[in-house]
């Protein structure tokens, strides 16, 4: 095949010698190219076979069915780079946000938002500062809050004793037990900070037990003069005891939030669920992320799918956690109860009463001194082999021998359950809906974390039969060796004397307040026990300032244009146009170069008419021009 080029006349100049020697061989068929008017390029062929000199429709709609398989591709292109893009940038984002939260929190960043929550506890109170950046400006998206970082890349938190409630009698001293907590939170936030940062003072366990009146007394004390020491962002709403149900709400956000389940951008291998979002279109499910439940010390909560017709109103809690009151995103349905004196150490209170009781009323029928002395004492399965006790008051001193049997432990524990033949019920007959545990996700706080790491060592992913096997281990392991290993520090660090006696007693009401009370099946696979998400300690108070501050991208949205400040909005709106873009010119140029092909076809039949008596004829004629 030759290549040659004319100019006016049609009168081949050949190129090289080679060229002209492969167009005698291949004939004298040629196709012209696109160059201006006088110009055009030809290739002579008249031994290759016919099949392989396509008619001009041929060309045609080859050219069109190439065009279709490259816009396919392209589309296809498009999409998938999209969302890989997207999936980058989240993972990017993601992993950027966890070197951040370990960082020292930069304080002269003018963009960084400041806020503080005071836990007042039953025991203590603590102050955790939070922070946080700007908002991005997408009314889609929460806030960005984590706790701030000292210097030393501590998180800023100051713990006080006792609780609040002690001050009951003196409500006058309610401001000046917290005025050390509030000046240690006003040392780590810039000075120019602290009008608009916002300050919540919620108290738990200790304050609902107090009277009404006390309980207002000393609140009433802590809005009068907080304002007047501090300038912090506080209204007489920022100080308040909240219930049982709030607080767990508050932890369940906490968990959620840390683990990014309320980032509705999925992922390959990220489970999601269906759900029926309250206040939407009830007709079409919405697919969420899996949220996860919470296991706590005396608490069960679990989430979604869960209809208000099932559920009695005290048992569960709607709210939005989005800043715009009209959008359904972000709003859930959470399944809260709580179970006083549940938690490990009410529950061996509980045990014990009933031993004295019981013990007294046997020995008084049948005239026996057991638990009397140390020299007969009665046998607890419940503790470890050997353990020597007293419990009860002076005047019903009892002694104890553990033996340290966790199976016969756990079947002398079921009737503290107060489990009824009710189904759908679970610890005292408390309703608890129906759980999809082959789609669903929890994790066990407090208790449920010290009973499976601090001496079993097994904290992380449940497995429900190495569980029974360390704790059946641990009880019969006798007092005098375990003494040895804790002396030898070879449990946890926060581990105690307390919790090495009375280890045995917990891990089997652990295991039966799971398997028996909650009726977690005994090969669930997804429950992980943990004091630390992401090297985090996720608190409740971390989920009451996400809920409280939810308005306050509100105040951020209106100063610039919403596509502008959300950079996931600009970059994945560029990307796509791109692509939309290339497509249209493409699209132009092949119309124009058929346009122009026919143009062609129709001056090239009437300049050259012999031109198909030729093709018919197989004779030998001058090049034809066929534009490409």
């Amino acid at each position: 095949m030759g290549i040659v080029f004319s100019r006016g006349r049609r009168t081949p100049v050949t190129i090289l010698g080679v060229t002209a020697l492969l167009i005698r061989l291949l004939g004298r068929i040629s196709f012209s190219c696109l160059f201006p008017a006088p110009w055009h390029f030809s290739l002579s062929s008249q031994g290759l076979p016919r099949l392989l000199i396509p008619s001009f429709r041929q060309l045609l709609f080859l050219g069109l069915l190439l065009c279709l398989v490259g816009l396919l591709y392209l589309l296809l292109a498009s999409g998938k780079g999209h969302v890989s893009w997207i999936r980058e940038e989240n993972h990017f984002h993601r992993h950027l946000a966890k070197v951040n939260d370990v960082d020292a929190t930069d304080t002269s960043n003018p963009n960084l938002n400041y806020g503080l929550v005071v836990d007042c506890g039953s025991s203590g109170s603590r102050v955790f500062v939070y922070c946080w950046p700007r908002h991005n400006g997408n009314p889609h998206e929460l806030l960005d809050i984590r706790q701030m970082r000292d210097q030393h890349r501590k998180p800023v938190v100051m713990k006080i004793k006792p609780g609040i409630s002690d001050l009951a009698k003196t409500p006058e001293k309610a401001s000046d037990y917290i005025h050390p907590l509030l000046s240690f939170a006003a040392q780590h936030i810039p000075k120019n900070k602290h009008q608009e940062t916002p300050l919540y003072i919620l108290c738990t366990a200790g304050m609902r037990i107090l009277p009404e009146s006390q309980q207002e007394a000393l609140l009433e004390d802590l809005r009068t003069d907080i304002p007047v020491h501090f300038n912090f962002l506080f209204s007489d709403s920022h100080v308040e005891v909240i219930s049982g149900k709030q607080e767990g709400v508050y932890a369940w956000i906490g968990i959620n939030f840390v683990l990014g389940r309320f980032n509705h951008v999925h992922n390959d291998g990220e489970a999601v669920v269906a759900v029926h979002v309250p206040g939407g279109d009830q007709q079409e499910a919405r697919m969420r992320k899996r949220t996860a439940g919470v296991l706590g010390h005396g608490r069960g909560l679990h989430t979604d799918r869960i209809r208000s017709e099932e559920v009695a109103k005290n048992l569960l809690a709607e709210f939005n956690l989005g800043c715009d009151a009209h959008r359904t995103e972000h709003v859930y349905r959470v399944y809260v109860s709580t179970f006083l004196g549940f938690g490990g150490n009410a529950a061996r209170k509980r045990y014990e009463e009933n031993v004295i009781r019981n013990t007294a009323t046997r020995n008084k029928l049948l005239g026996l001194h057991t638990g009397e002395t140390a020299e007969s004492p009665l046998l607890d399965p419940c503790l470890p082999a050997d353990l020597l006790d007293e419990i009860g008051p002076s005047t019903q001193r009892l002694h104890l021998r553990g033996t340290g049997a966790f199976a016969q432990c756990r079947q002398i524990l079921q009737p503290f359950l107060n489990r009824t033949n009710e189904t759908l019920t679970s610890l005292s007959g408390i309703y608890q809906p129906a759980i999809d545990y082959a789609n669903s996700q929890f994790y066990g706080f407090s208790e449920f974390y010290y009973c499976t790491e601090d001496v079993l060592r097994i904290g992380g992913d449940y497995n429900a039969s190495k569980y029974a096997q360390a704790a059946t281990s641990y009880c019969a392991t006798q007092w005098k060796t375990l003494k040895e290993r804790f002396d030898s520090g070879l449990y946890a660090s926060h581990a105690d004397l307390h919790r090495l006696k009375y280890q045995c007693f917990k891990s089997a009401w652990m295991y039966e307040v799971l398997h028996s009370g909650f009726s977690f099946p005994a090969n669930y696979k997804n429950l992980k026990t943990a004091l630390l998400v992401y090297d985090k300690e996720v608190q409740w108070t971390l989920g009451a300032i996400l809920y409280r501050t939810r308005f306050l991208p509100l105040r951020d949205i209106p100063l610039e244009s919403l596509k502008g400040a959300h950079s996931h909005w600009r970059h994945s709106f560029s990307f796509v146009n791109n692509h939309y873009l290339f497509l249209a010119c493409f699209f132009i140029v092949l119309l124009s170069i058929m346009l122009y092909l026919l143009r062609l076809r129709r001056i090239h039949r009437r300049s050259a008419p012999s031109s198909v008596q030729w093709l018919e004829e197989g004779l030998g004629s001058p090049p034809l021009p066929l534009a490409l």
